[in-house]
């Protein structure tokens, strides 16, 4: 009688056994997202069963159980990551883990354009519901302390790119990572100038750059537009270039530039000031700042727009032929 009931608890056992084994074996490699992608957020603090729960909530066909045993059997229960994950079909209980404990988020993306002004920046910043806001008032001088500048003002400070990260990455750090793209990309371009250059410093090519951004949307022309600017401040000229007059006149310009704007002085009109405004007016490139440190050779002085809905323009030696050509292009003389 003893010898047949330890047979049948050895069966049971066996058979327990192999059915865990089985099942243990099946957690393993079966795809627990079948048809369509689910997301994830794993908030800092979610302890292991809420993620589970959460994973239940997407429909994520896990088996609670064998999920945590995994978990502990490669003793990553206690490092799964925050973050939002997008969790493709395919994935088996341990490809998610992974993919928790590697962090690897599901990434969002924006792109400051060249040539837009850091007002626009904060406003594209600002429309993002992925982005944690921290600015409340656009306070240049706090937000420049908060990225350790030692800069005076933030247009033109941040490189002009799309831009990744994870939800909820706050608005001073995407701004920090803009920042020092850009003063990578000064620095380098800087340290390989032409040599004699009528400027003093890295932040002045940066401000001559966003000239030549805002001055033409013909890439080829850059190094041609830098060289008439060089020119001019080697000589002792005005620069006398439109965008900065637009950007001193602020919110006050509705699209038109009168004579009067042309004679009112303001630390960006340079019909009246010399040299270089104070600041940027606004994003360039880096094509624009490698023009402004080699600006093309040559002895134009004046250049006016064709209008041709290209971009380019008519670059001129002398004020009788930049008058010919005003009249040929904008006057249509």
């Amino acid at each position: 009688m003893i010898t047949k009931i330890f047979t049948a608890l050895f069966l049971l056992i066996s058979i327990t056994l192999v059915w865990l084994w089985t099942e243990y074996n099946a957690a393993l490699t079966t795809a627990v997202i079948v048809k369509e992608s689910r997301v994830i957020e794993i908030k800092k603090g979610d302890s292991f069963t809420k993620i589970t729960d959460k994973l239940l909530d997407q429909q994520v066909a896990i088996k609670p159980l064998w999920f945590k045993v995994i978990a502990y059997q490669q003793k990553v229960a206690n490092k799964l990551k925050a973050g939002e994950y997008e969790l493709k079909p395919g994935l088996t209980m341990p490809d998610i883990l992974a993919v928790f404990v590697k962090g690897k988020s599901r990434q969002y993306s924006i792109t400051f354009p060249e040539g837009w002004s850091f007002k626009q920046i904060i406003a594209k910043i600002q429309q993002n519901p992925n982005i944690k806001q921290t600015i409340e008032n656009v306070d240049y001088q706090d937000i420049l302390a908060k990225l350790d500048s030692n800069y005076k003002h933030p247009e033109g400070l941040f490189f002009p790119d799309t831009y990744f990260f994870d939800k909820d990455t706050t608005d001073i750090n995407l701004l920090k990572v803009a920042y020092n793209k850009m003063q990578l990309v000064l620095k380098q371009e800087w340290e390989s100038k032409e040599e004699n250059l009528p400027l003093k410093s890295p932040y002045e090519a940066l401000i001559l750059a966003s000239i030549v951004e805002k001055e033409t949307g013909a890439a080829i022309e850059r190094a041609q537009i830098s060289g008439v600017f060089t020119r001019r401040l080697r000589k002792g000229m005005l620069l006398q270039t439109d965008p900065t007059v637009i950007y001193g006149m602020g919110d006050s310009y509705k699209g038109n530039i009168r004579y009067k704007d042309l004679r009112q002085a303001t630390a960006y009109n340079t019909y009246v000031i010399k040299g270089l405004p104070p600041t940027p007016i606004a994003m360039p490139g880096k094509d624009a700042i490698h023009a402004a440190v080699h600006p093309k050779k040559g002895k134009s002085l004046y250049f006016v727009a064709k209008g041709n809905g290209q971009g380019t323009h008519v670059f001129s030696a002398t004020l009788r032929e930049h008058n010919n050509a005003v009249n040929k292009y904008q006057r249509k003389r």
